[in-house]
């Protein structure tokens, strides 16, 4: 049953940042900049560049400053600053690959990386719950998942804000977190938001997309036809990241990304599920449906790239709810010392 709440350790090794932070942020910036991921006019503001980084403001503020100095970047009206289009030219940029959970996996130096306290403790415990919420809801319980992985309060705190904000976990009416399970209904819900709103977010993002992103999607995507029977789970993620991560955050209303990220959620889980029901299909369908949405953006209809999208979303959701039925029967979990499966708890709780 989920532990007691217990003072944290105060002696707890720090994690801290490792040296020249502020170089690393500086040279993963540049990098979106000159390949165009951040196009001109795009404002960097260093608060939620901090928070998204995970880092303090001190090593953000040192980046900006150099970008500045640059003149990849200048100061906006107001605060922050704002790209500077049609910057200098530099080396020839590297692809960014952005993947379903919208982590950003360009092939840059390891060294260079970014690399937050939290982050593999992430990524430990959203691997956890992609595997068990075909099978079940779950609660997450915040003061033993820091005692499990030997961490402060503040670092599982910042997890579990992390699993909220890309829509993994909720609140019940007690405040306490939990992961819902990938019923039918809740896969429509996730579903139908995101046919309504993906198809707007595009309507706004062809107009400031990067040309040479839609002719790597049509590229990426031809390649995978080619080979569609061999195709794993990750590159799959892939394929389905360029279309409703990468290309999508270039839409400009910042709340309706701010929305889909939300309501995305099964993105996240896509590399499990492509992996575990990789024999319900011989090819995966997706695939002549994205290239359906990317010739109409080669086309330049964008009209009729939006109604696609939405018919691609359609049919994804009736698939969804297909690979979560197989695993789910197929599938046997169990508990985490920091995960507890809601129905047995329910159940535990009804024999008291």
């Amino acid at each position: 049953m989920p532990g007691e709440a217990r003072p944290e350790d105060e002696h707890a090794a720090p994690v801290g940042a490792s040296p020249r932070l502020h170089a690393r942020i500086l040279q993963m910036l540049r990098r979106r900049i000159l390949d165009g991921s951040l196009p001109g006019a795009a404002r960097l503001m260093e608060s939620p560049l901090a928070l998204e980084l995970g880092v303090s403001r001190a090593p953000v503020r040192q980046a900006l400053a150099a970008l500045a100095a640059e003149g990849l970047i200048r100061r906006a009206q107001g605060r922050g600053f704002v790209v500077v289009s049609g910057g200098l030219v530099a080396e020839p940029p590297g692809l960014v690959r952005i993947d379903a959970a919208g982590h950003d996996r360009t092939g840059l130096d390891p060294a260079l990386t970014v690399k937050p306290s939290w982050q593999p403790i992430y990524d430990a415990v959203e691997k956890a719950i992609v595997e068990r919420i075909s099978v079940a809801g779950w609660r997450i319980v915040e003061v033993d998942l820091a005692r499990h992985f030997g961490v402060s309060r503040t670092i599982a705190r910042e997890v579990m804000a992390r699993l909220h904000q890309r829509g993994l976990v909720k609140r019940d009416d007690k405040s306490r977190w939990y992961a819902p399970a990938l019923t039918a209904d809740y896969i429509s819900e996730l579903y139908e938001l995101r046919w309504t709103l993906e198809p707007l977010a595009l309507l706004q993002a062809s107009e400031r997309a990067p040309p040479a992103l839609i002719r790597r999607m049509h590229a990426s995507l031809e390649d995978a036809i080619a080979r569609a029977a061999s195709l794993t789970g990750r590159e799959l993620d892939a394929l389905e990241a360029e279309l409703h991560v990468e290309l999508l955050r270039h839409c400009t209303n910042r709340t309706l990304l701010e929305a889909l990220r939300l309501y995305q959620s099964l993105l996240v889980a896509h590399t499990f599920l492509y992996d575990a029901s990789s024999s319900q299909f011989p090819s995966e369908p997706f695939l002549p449906e994205h290239m359906e949405v990317v010739e109409h953006l080669v086309s330049g209809d964008v009209t009729g790239a939006a109604q696609a999208l939405a018919k691609h979303l359609r049919g994804a959701c009736a698939r969804a709810i297909a690979r979560v039925d197989v695993i789910a029967r197929g599938l046997e979990v169990r508990d985490l010392p920091y995960m507890y499966r809601l129905d047995k708890l329910a159940l535990s709780i009804s024999r008291d």
